[in-house]
């Protein structure tokens, strides 16, 4: 399996390039491309050519830097579609973000021809999700609790996985995930890639990270090479009676 993480070894600027430049095949490009993204962001232009080569990452990048496509379309190209087993799993610490990533990925497999890909996560009715893990299943999402609920049911099997994701490993670690992550290990076979994504990368889950994967290369994008959005909340406190008054407003001006 595969890990990779994402920290700051490779150092140096980036040019101007193509998601074809990055080594990706012309199908999945097209597939991007129709999508609307023509340009690969910083930490796309720095993963995709490792993941492609197979080797062990740390990546940090804020969120909205295009962290997902980084790891996704390189695993997305890799997959063996002929063979109906699970060959990526990706790790996300909440429902809400496995199936983000879930989403993302599918936008960008239209190329691929029988590709399966399944999100599992607490939360939601186990019995259907078992139902889905008996299809043909390439790219797994899941939340580590629910993955390990499913192991003990037998209703998956994770022997054949190629690469192992960490998507938001910082998060995981402070969320109490680290047993439940290397309960998970044990199932996956010892040779494998291993891919960590986040955007910080403390020092507990770079020994962590260090330890689990194979002289892992670290990536790190700078916050002002990013191209996150900034979203900016604003509070009214208003009364009942002066709501609809203040929704119009808002909206109309």
């Amino acid at each position: 399996a595969q890990l990779v993480c994402f920290g700051g070894s490779i150092a140096g600027e980036v040019i101007n390039m193509s998601f074809k430049d990055l080594g990706l095949r012309a199908e999945l490009v097209r597939a991007v491309s129709e999508k609307g993204y023509d340009t690969p962001t910083p930490i796309q232009k720095q993963a995709i050519p490792l993941v492609l080569e197979g080797r062990d990452l740390m990546g940090s990048a804020q969120t909205g830097t295009g962290k997902t496509a980084a790891f996704g379309l390189p695993l997305i190209e890799s997959v063996d579609v002929s063979k109906s087993y699970i060959q990526v799993l990706i790790l996300a610490p909440t429902r809400e973000l496995s199936q983000q990533i879930a989403n993302q990925l599918e936008d960008f497999k239209s190329y691929k021809k029988g590709l399966g890909i399944t999100v599992v996560y607490g939360g939601a009715a186990i019995t259907n999700q078992i139902k889905q893990l008996k299809k043909n299943v390439q790219i797994l999402v899941a939340t580590p609790g629910r993955l390990l609920d499913l192991a003990k049911r037998k209703a998956l099997d994770l022997a054949q996985v190629k690469t192992l994701v960490l998507d938001e490993a910082d998060k995981m670690l402070d969320m109490g995930f680290i047993n439940d992550i290397q309960k998970i290990l044990t199932l996956l076979p010892k040779q494998r890639q291993r891919l960590m994504f986040s955007a910080t990368f403390s020092t507990a889950i770079k020994a962590l990270a260090k330890d689990i994967a194979n002289n892992p290369l670290e990536i790190s994008v700078n916050p002002e090479d990013t191209t996150a959005i900034t979203i900016e909340e604003i509070l009214y406190p208003v009364d009942e009676k002066r709501k609809p008054a203040l929704l119009a407003h808002l909206i109309t001006t």
